[in-house]
């Protein structure tokens, strides 16, 4: 594409955004190529006094727009504009020079947008005054009694309840900070990467209040993506903000939300029928807060949460990076359009962290070894069916058809529920988890699960199981209220969620009159409560089902590690026996389909992650595929395997990134620290060999890390460790590198410019190709005729062909620069 064609797209984008450029109907507020001190501005848009008010600099397909930011930077100084656009026509960045660095866009601000934003989006960045008022930090809660067992958890509940005090983490706090800290430093974009139950609401409570009271900030959206999320959010914000703001879930035709200062709702109410613009300024809300990021913010959700200017904060524990392992300029050469697509979807992106790190980051690792969150215990239970169905040849079932002949078919996990249907394996998996479940530490009753299945179908028959079963075992204790299906076709689920939680759904357990516990103790869903979903008090979680997705699989997970002290459920805290150790130390994972071992063993976590793309338009009639029935199965499935997979401080393998375990391991390591305070690389690898390199519990190697951390070319040990201390940013890739190596050259041996172009291209190939070097090395001249850099060599003058070689190999380490595919 030309940038006359990008020209092209980015006039639609402006008339989208109900600009008029000339010869539109209307008012022109967009002029082109206007002169300036810097030269000739690609566009100027203009305020509705006519006064220049953003810059848009056009490129052509192959470029990176972000190419144009200086150039851009000098127009809009010029002009005395804040605001710049930069486009390709594919992709699209919006900076506001005065408050940070370019943000991917997919629309065009509005020329309301942007005269709100300049008059209405002026924070304080000065250092301001400490957090936390009406917070308090772990070291200044007093000290009860010198040994913190169950009684002094229990005065020190009492305590922060007694004195209205929320309880704000190490961790939690330092997240907060790291807002500020980015606020200082002109940006306006944050995202929290918080493991569930690390209390992603409760900081959230804090950084509003934050915002409120030190930012100019007025109004807050916080968005969720789920409608039972809302009355949740509102609940949690209720009980930390009461006192000083007013917290409304926002419906439509209601206009309570003008006067409260923190405004909750779903993604799709806004996004229905574009009412988040006919509702709403874009001034309306100073601070959108996106719950669970990752998976709130699509193509038209993403609209609402540009369309209010302002801070953007994103709240996350399994972000989406998908731009992990790509080499960024070269998917903007090759496909741009994939690379505009990879922009758009990538959590990391959306936020300003570019980086890939996030604002702040607080793993479930973090979270173990802190003592707040617990990880599992693994219950890996298989039948003899399962077994099959999880090999690589599948399950093989033979039957006869209806018109009695004999047929065979093969399936495999997918098809479970699907197309294979088998009561006794479902009554199987039931019976397996009513033998081993956690039992609630009071009542002696199975302790309150989830239960993940296939569909709602399938949903319903466990239910339907879990029920006979219990009146088995606890005769006329649960009347069919033993196990609930919990599922969007069944009425008032969302309510089911709120009182599962609150231990109220179909009322209480009659064990035991002095403590509160719900009379149900199963809720049997599909995906209604995976995310964001808050119930300490969950001891199992059974997956009667494949998980295919690593970020489902962590949420479901994460219903069960937070803490609980099962203790505060007590009605009379006279009763309350001493002998019973009321902490939730672990939980059980009942995984009946082997999921833990896919993650652990065999799951690519270094992939490069495919885009999810519309399916083309066939060219031919689809031809029918063949006409297999649904098979049911009567055979017997006994259970063939169970074991017990105890999961170790570290957690598993997809709580971990290769990358920070190996950072938290080096840095912890004395003689590593000594080594790289000294900088003696030398010595720092032979010890990283020795000590820590291709050891049987991590494997860690360099290859593996290199893969970890996206890189394109060969990672060397000094500038692994410097960036592991800190010592540099981030390490570059292998085209930041030809770039910087260039300049150096360039500095030194100054071509001019009409051989500028080719005395770069020979410099890059002679660095990276080794057909190119062993050729100029050789002088087999003739040979560069068919070489896609010998035009390039012959163009240079006799000078710079001896003098470039000679340059590398004297000052360019070529093993930093050599590719890795």
């Amino acid at each position: 594409m030309t940038e006359a064609n990008a020209r092209i797209i980015i006039d639609r984008l402006l008339r989208d955004s109900d600009w008029a450029l000339s010869g539109d109907n209307g008012v022109v507020n967009v002029d082109t190529e206007m002169q300036n001190q810097a030269g000739f501005a690609d566009y100027v848009l203009k305020d509705s006094s006519d006064f220049p008010l953003c810059i848009i600099e056009a490129k052509k397909e192959l470029v990176s727009p972000l190419v144009g930011k200086e150039q851009a930077r000098g127009y809009a100084e010029s002009l005395n504009c804040r605001f710049v656009i930069l486009s390709n026509g594919v992709s699209h960045y919006f900076w506001d020079i005065e408050q940070g660095s370019p943000t991917v866009i997919d629309i065009f601000p509005s020329q309301e947008q942007l005269e709100l934003r300049k008059t209405n989006f002026n924070p304080p960045r000065q250092e301001v005054e400490e957090i936390g008022v009406d917070y308090i930090a772990q070291t200044q809660l007093p000290k009860f009694d010198q040994n913190p067992d169950y009684l002094d958890e229990r005065k020190r509940e009492d305590f922060l309840r007694n004195n209205k005090l929320r309880l704000l983490r190490d961790y939690q706090l330092k997240a907060v900070r790291a807002v500020q800290s980015g606020i200082a430093e002109g940006k306006d974009r944050f995202l929290l990467e918080m493991a569930t139950g690390t209390g992603k609401t409760l900081t959230s409570s804090a950084i509003i209040k934050m915002f409120l009271r030190l930012y100019n900030v007025k109004r807050v959206l916080f968005l969720v993506d789920r409608i039972e999320l809302e009355s949740q959010a509102q609940k949690e914000f209720d009980e930390v903000l009461k006192n000083d703001f007013r917290t409304v879930v926002w419906k439509e035709n209601q206009s309570d939300w003008t006067k409260a200062e923190i405004v909750v709702s779903t993604v799709q109410s806004f996004v229905s029928r574009n009412k988040y613009r006919k509702v709403f300024r874009p001034d309306h809300f100073d601070l959108v807060i996106s719950d669970e990021a990752h998976r709130s913010l699509g193509a038209r959700s993403r609209r609402v949460f540009e369309y209010f200017i302002g801070f953007k904060l994103g709240l996350t524990a399994t972000p989406k990076d998908y731009l992990k392992s790509v080499d960024i300029e070269d998917v903007s050469q090759t496909d741009p359009r994939q690379l505009e697509k990879r922009l758009m979807l990538d959590t990391y992106t959306t936020f300003g962290c570019d980086s890939g790190e996030p604002t702040f980051r607080y793993s479930l690792e973090d979270g173990v070894k802190d003592g707040y969150l617990i990880n599992p215990k693994v219950i890996d239970a298989r039948t003899e069916i399962t077994t099959e169905l999880l090999s690589e040849q599948g399950y093989v079932f033979q039957g006869v058809d209806d018109d009695g002949n004999d047929f065979e078919e093969t399936f495999t996990q997918k098809d479970f529920e699907k197309k294979f249907f088998s009561d006794n394996t479902n009554t199987i998996f039931c019976e397996t988890f009513l033998k081993h479940g956690m039992r609630d530490p009071y009542t002696g009753e199975i302790g309150k699960t989830l239960v993940f299945c296939v569909s709602q179908n399938h949903a319903a028959k466990v239910t339907q199981i879990l029920n006979v079963l219990a009146d088995r075992v606890f005769p006329k204790q649960y009347s069919s209220d033993f196990a609930v299906q919990v599922t969007s076709s069944v009425q008032d689920s969302q309510r089911m969620t709120i009182d599962f939680r609150n231990n109220s759904l179909n009322g209480q357990s009659k064990t035991n009159p002095h403590y509160r516990t719900s009379k149900t103790r199963i809720c049997v869903t599909v995906g209604m409560m995976t995310t964001g979903y808050d119930c300490t008090d969950i001891l199992n979680i059974c997956m009667m089902r494949p998980v295919y997705s690593p970020s489902e699989f962590i949420q479901m997970k994460g219903r069960g590690t937070r803490r609980c002290d099962f203790s505060q459920s007590w009605i009379t805290k006279s009763e309350i026996p001493d002998h019973i150790e009321p902490q939730k130390e672990q939980f059980l994972l009942f995984d009946f389909f082997g999921n833990y071992d896919y993650f652990e063993k065999d799951f690519d976590y270094d992939e490069v992650l495919k885009l999810p793309s519309k399916p083309s338009e066939p060219t031919e009639p689809p031809v029918d595929p063949p006409n297999i029935d649904e098979v049911v199965s009567n055979a017997p499935d006994p259970l063939a395997e169970l074991k017990e997979i105890l999961i170790s401080d570290q957690g598993m393998k997809i709580d971990r990134n290769l990358y920070r375990s190996f950072k938290k391991k080096v840095t912890e390591d004395a003689i590593i620290q000594d080594l790289v305070s000294q900088q003696n690389f030398d010595e720092a690898e032979t010890y990283l060999k020795d000590k820590v390199l291709d050891k049987p519990q991590e494997f860690f190697t360099i290859d593996k890390l290199r893969k970890s951390l996206g890189l394109d070319r060969r990672l060397t040990v000094p500038e692994l460790l410097l960036h592991v201390f800190g010592h540099i940013e981030h390490i570059p890739s292998q085209r930041e590198c030809l770039d910087e190596e260039f300049d150096k050259l360039d500095e030194a041996l100054k071509p001019d410019d009409a051989i500028y172009g080719s005395a770069r291209e020979v410099f890059e190939a002679y660095a990276v190709d080794d057909d190119f070097r062993d050729i100029i090395d050789s002088r087999r001249y003739a040979e560069l005729g068919v070489h896609p850099s010998g035009d390039a060599f012959r163009k240079l003058p006799v000078e710079l062909k001896q003098s470039i070689p000679s340059y590398i190999k004297q000052n360019v380490n070529l093993e930093r620069l050599e590719n890795v595919r």
